[in-house]
Parts: C-alpha cells; sequence; structure tokens
C-alpha cells in the first residue's frame, strides 16, 4: 500500500461552511467557519477553518490533495433547470441565482487553485456522497447500510447507500424538489422560526403539543409510500420559486396564518410541531426498514441535516428489530460533508483499506469524540485572563482543580468550562460547555434566561456516566454525541403528565413546563425525554473527571451540559471567545485550562460588563 495522503476536505458557500484534514484513516483536524468569524452557521468560503487545518499538516508532509463536497457542475445544472421551469413564478429567485452561479462558476475554482494550483489534484464530490462517506468511514461498522436525508444537494435530497470495505455504493435517490429537510423547514418558518437554525426549536416544541394534524399532512402535503420513499404536494410550498417556503396555502390548509416570531405560541402551533415531528419519524423509520432491508446489512450510519432530529433517531432504534446497531455522523449536516469529501478522497487516492482502520482499544468509532478543533496552550489561556483584567488561580494537578469546579456546581454555580480542543458539529460535548447541577428546581430558567438569553421553554441535556444512566433513562445505551433520547424512569418524575396539566386547564408553555416536571427538572423536557450524552470511563476529557468528581461527592451521576454561547452566537473557540461570554452574562465560575476565575471576586467593572452585549435572535 502507497503512503497514506494529506487530504483537505472543504464545504461552504451555502450554510454551515467547515474545513478537515485527514491523513489516510486518521482525522487530524476539523472545523466549522462560524467559530472563527463568529457568525453563527457561517456560508463564506472557509479560508480561517482552512489556515487552522492546514497548520496541523505534519512536517515531513504535504498537502496531497482538495476535495470539495459537492459538484458545482450539477448544482448549477439543477439551480438553472428550475429558474426556467419556474419562470416567470420564480423571478424573486433570479438574483440569488445569479450570484450563486457567479459564486460556483468564477470565486469558488479561484478559492481552491489559491490553496493548491494544480486541477488535477482538486477533487469534487457529490454533496451525498460526502455526507455518506462521513457518515460510514469513521463509523465503528465494516459494513452497513447509509441513510442520508437533508434539504437538498445537487439533486439529492435523501439517498440509500451500500457501505463496505469496497467503498460506498448508490442504492436508492430521491430528488429536489422532493425532500423531508425542506418540509421541516416549512413549518419551522410556519411556527415562527427561522429556516436552517430554528429547526431545533421546532423539536423541542413538539412535546408540548398533540400531533393531531398528522393526518392532514399526510393526506394533502406528503404522499408517503412503504418505503418510506415520499412526493410533495408543491402547491403548498414555494422553496423552489420564491424567498419563502411555505405558500399561502399552508396556512390555509392547517387553519391558521403564519406566526409571526414575536406572536405568543399558541396550542395551535405546539400541535403543528408534534404533528410535523410524527410525520418525520415515520418517513425516517420506513427509510431506515427500506436501507437495512436493500443493502442486506443490520447496521445504519445516518448523516445530513435531518440527522440531527435526536427524536427521530430514536424513535428508528426503538422500532428496527432488525437493527443491530446505529452510528450517526455527529457532524450530520453540511460541516461534515468537508470531512466525508476529505475521507473519499483519502480512499481514491490512498485505497479503500486507508479509511477502514481498526478501532483503537477503547475507541467507540474514529471520530476521537469529535474533539477535533483548535485546542490552546495554557500561556496562551493565561495571556488573554490578563489583557481582560480577570482575577484567577491556577491549579496545578487535576484533582484540586475538580474539587473547586464541583464544590462550586453543588453550590448551585454555573460554570463555563473550557479545555482541550474543540468540538466539532454542533453539540458541545464538555470541552466548550456550560455545565450546571441539573436537579434544583431554578437551574432551567436561570440558564435560559441569565446566561443563554433565549426562551425560557427550551430544554437543556445532560452529560451522564455511561454505567449509571441505565437506573435513571429507558432505553438509555451509549450515546456520546447526544444524537438520541431517552426517558427519565417513573422513579424521577414528578407531577402531572401533559395530558393531566391540560385536563388541569395549563395551557401556555411556562405553565406546561412548571406542571411536568422531575427530580432533574433542568435536564428533562416536558415529555420526560432527555437528550443524553453517554461518558465513560474510557474518557479522557476533564468534563469526565469532573462529572465522576461530581458523582463522588453528591451521588448524582448527571450534569447539565450546554454549549459556552448566547443565543445567536456560535459555540466558543479562543480564550477570548470564553472570556467575552463569561463577562457578558451571569456566568458564576469560568473554569479556562489550568484556571478559575471566580465571577464574584471580579472587579467592580467586570461585573458592569454583564448583558452589555446584545445578541441577535437565533
Amino acid at each position: 500500500m502507497s503512503d497514506p495522503k494529506t487530504i483537505l476536505g472543504i464545504s461552504g458557500l451555502f450554510h454551515d461552511s467547515a474545513a478537515a484534514l485527514v491523513q489516510g484513516p486518521n482525522i487530524l483536524a476539523a472545523a466549522q467557519e462560524e467559530r472563527f468569524g463568529r457568525k453563527k452557521g457561517d456560508c463564506s468560503f472557509p479560508s480561517q477553518s482552512i489556515e487552522y487545518c492546514l497548520a496541523q499538516i505534519p512536517e515531513d508532509h504535504c498537502l496531497d490533495a482538495l476535495a470539495f463536497y459537492e459538484n458545482p457542475t450539477l448544482k448549477m445544472d439543477r439551480i438553472i433547470r428550475n429558474a426556467t421551469a419556474m419562470a416567470p413564478r420564480g423571478a424573486p429567485l433570479w438574483p440569488q441565482t445569479l450570484r450563486t452561479l457567479l459564486e460556483l462558476n468564477e470565486n469558488l475554482p479561484r478559492s481552491l487553485r489559491s490553496i493548491l494550483d494544480d486541477p488535477e489534484r482538486i477533487f469534487f464530490l457529490s454533496h451525498h456522497r460526502s455526507h455518506a462517506a462521513s457518515a460510514f468511514y469513521p463509523s465503528p461498522f465494516d459494513r452497513a447500510a447509509v441513510l442520508i436525508v437533508d434539504g437538498v444537494g445537487e439533486w439529492s435530497t435523501t439517498s440509500i447507500w451500500s457501505g463496505t470495505d469496497a467503498g460506498l455504493t448508490p442504492v436508492h435517490e430521491l430528488r429536489f424538489p422532493n425532500s423531508l429537510g425542506l418540509l421541516y423547514s416549512a413549518f419551522t418558518q410556519y411556527c415562527g422560526f427561522s429556516v436552517n437554525s430554528g429547526e431545533y426549536k421546532l423539536m423541542g416544541l413538539a412535546p408540548f403539543g398533540r400531533p393531531i394534524h398528522r393526518a392532514l399532512i399526510r393526506d394533502e402535503m406528503i404522499e408517503i409510500k412503504p418505503d418510506g420513499s415520499f412526493a410533495l404536494n408543491m402547491k403548498f410550498f414555494e422553496f423552489h420559486t420564491g424567498k419563502s417556503t411555505i405558500s399561502p396555502l399552508f396556512g390555509y390548509l392547517l387553519g391558521q396564518p403564519a406566526r409571526l416570531p414575536s406572536d405568543p405560541i399558541t396550542q395551535h402551533f405546539m400541535d403543528v410541531a408534534a404533528s410535523a415531528q410524527t410525520v418525520i419519524e415515520e418517513v425516517m423509520i420506513a427509510l431506515a426498514r427500506t436501507a437495512l432491508e436493500s443493502t442486506g446489512t443490520r447496521n445504519l450510519c445516518l448523516a445530513g441535516g435531518v440527522a440531527l432530529n435526536c427524536v427521530a433517531n430514536s424513535r428508528v432504534v426503538s422500532e428496527l428489530d432488525e437493527m443491530d446497531g446505529i452510528w450517526i455522523q455527529p457532524a450530520a449536516g453540511d460541516a461534515g460533508g468537508a470531512l466525508g469529501a476529505a475521507l473519499e478522497v483519502s480512499r481514491m487516492r490512498s485505497g479503500a483499506q486507508s479509511v477502514r482502520r481498526p478501532k483503537a482499544q477503547g475507541e467507540p468509532d474514529k471520530m476521537q469524540g469529535a474533539f477535533l478543533g483548535p485546542g490552546y496552550e495554557d500561556a496562551e489561556i493565561e495571556a488573554a485572563l490578563r489583557a481582560n483584567g480577570i482575577k484567577f488561580d491556577t491549579y496545578t494537578d487535576d484533582i484540586g482543580f475538580c474539587q473547586v469546579v464541583v464544590a462550586a456546581l453543588v453550590a448551585g454555580q454555573i460554570v463555563g468550562h473550557f479545555d482541550g480542543r474543540m468540538e466539532f458539529g454542533p453539540r458541545a460535548l464538555g470541552n466548550r460547555s456550560i455545565l450546571a447541577d441539573p436537579r434544583p428546581k431554578g437551574t432551567l430558567t436561570r440558564v435560559n434566561k441569565r446566561i443563554k438569553f433565549r426562551e425560557g421553554w427550551r430544554p437543556f441535556a445532560p452529560m451522564v456516566l455511561a454505567e449509571e444512566s441505565d437506573k435513571f433513562f429507558d432505553g438509555s445505551t451509549e450515546n456520546p454525541y447526544m444524537l438520541l433520547v431517552a426517558h427519565l424512569r417513573e422513579q424521577s418524575r414528578i407531577g402531572p403528565s401533559m395530558d393531566e396539566a391540560r385536563c388541569l386547564g395549563l395551557r401556555n408553555l411556562a405553565e406546561l413546563q412548571e406542571a411536568v416536571t422531575s427530580e432533574f427538572t433542568a435536564i428533562s423536557h416536558v415529555d420526560y425525554s432527555s437528550r443524553v450524552q453517554t461518558l465513560n470511563q474510557t474518557s479522557s476529557t476533564r468534563a469526565y473527571r469532573l462529572l465522576r468528581a461530581f458523582f463522588d461527592k453528591t451521588n448524582c451521576p448527571m450534569l447539565l451540559n450546554t454549549s459556552f454561547n448566547v443565543r445567536g452566537e456560535p459555540i466558543v473557540n479562543t480564550p477570548k471567545d470564553a472570556i467575552d461570554c463569561y463577562l457578558n452574562t451571569h456566568i458564576d465560575v469560568l473554569a479556562i485550562g489550568p484556571y478559575i476565575a471566580i465571577k464574584a471576586a471580579q472587579t467592580t467593572e467586570a461585573h458592569a460588563k454583564v448583558g452589555r452585549t446584545r445578541y441577535r435572535a437565533d
């Protein structure tokens, strides 16, 4: 076998731009552009992510090839054909179409050649092949069905692949405009949330509602066949002709016009969210079953934006007895396409075995916990603390550090935790996390309102010791990337169920959330579900050691874990990002590198900065 090649993968220009670097079977680095430029969902060419990745090339190697996650020719073909077919109705899209064509036809080639000026070593893969490679090659499986479900790439919206040692073979495909991702985005807009960022709010809103519109959606908006293939009734949608995803008939069918972002969330929109979520789950179950049957395997890999719907993922797990294992790419959205493109070109350039190495002992997969972004030296962190006038203490031993942080958590304080390399993907997994004791009743509201500056009804997730998880959650399984949900067991539930709460006349979000509680109210939703992240003893992260120390102190094996950011902002990347977030919010303790800064010990000037910066809505 030839020496492993060093490949840079790139995704971008539409949303979630990113870069990734691989060397044969090894993932060296991966990061999203938003973390550097501080613009959430950044769609620009990922120059800073590329710069970071290129800096990780070992000294005795050079860049062998570039891999872009899409085929621009096919992308332009779809855009031009759609614009022509929809004329003149699609006129609102024409300016955007022209900008996209310029970007793909002129700016993208120029940008790629500025990195590697050799057309023979620049590769363009299809969008769904990049997703499929990101899902299969880092997975723990030698053979698997691979299901990709998203908005749209070039033409594909849904695809099934067979993954083997020989690589990826396409099996089935659905094409634009029939898209499960765009259907979910349409309901996201209808319920008053932002498309491409508010879909997770729709998922969080669903448990407050009842799926009473499910039959109407299936009868009128989407035709679903037993194998999971589907077709949208396009009279209800405008994503192919205009700037809106929905037509006026969408609201007419559902009985009310779309909610404005400033409007209250009524029971109607809770019920619509529940109905949309149920339909998505049903389609995903059917597609997953078809993927397994058509490939003759019992293992399933998932990627594409819809694979971030952890509730649907869990329904797939619970419904498919014919499935032995599931693995979901933690950067399942377009950012992960950069990694998939790099891995696929690595296979092409180095041979299939270069991306199918065995797992190392104790590894659940080949993603290194998704800790693939930048890390910072202690000296850099200390310099940032001093530059911002932060008073801090230094801890040279891990035990003493953990004792101080755990004492703060037990006292009800909120901790911003920054350590090691940044996570790749949308979830904070401990290295760039806000941590809190999940048991006190006021913690949910406090973190939502005084730290995240977001809606008070939105739930948080727990990080849980894997060996203790089953004692508290039904159906709990290894879930290191927060991509599945589990439900609190009966003994931890308090108060009425959602149905009982409605019978009591409770209707708005705050009333329902206040009524349906648990012993761990900060991390359980109103249906007692939790997006669990499990950590086991093979983890080498400080977050695991903090969690273990908290358990030893309290006999509680879980902590609230939410991303270290506020609404509308990306997860923090640099020490300065973390310090800015700490100073502008009511975070009590900043645990960063070997340093601990207590908010109460800071100067009057530092306290005056809290709440001064205003953030855009997410």
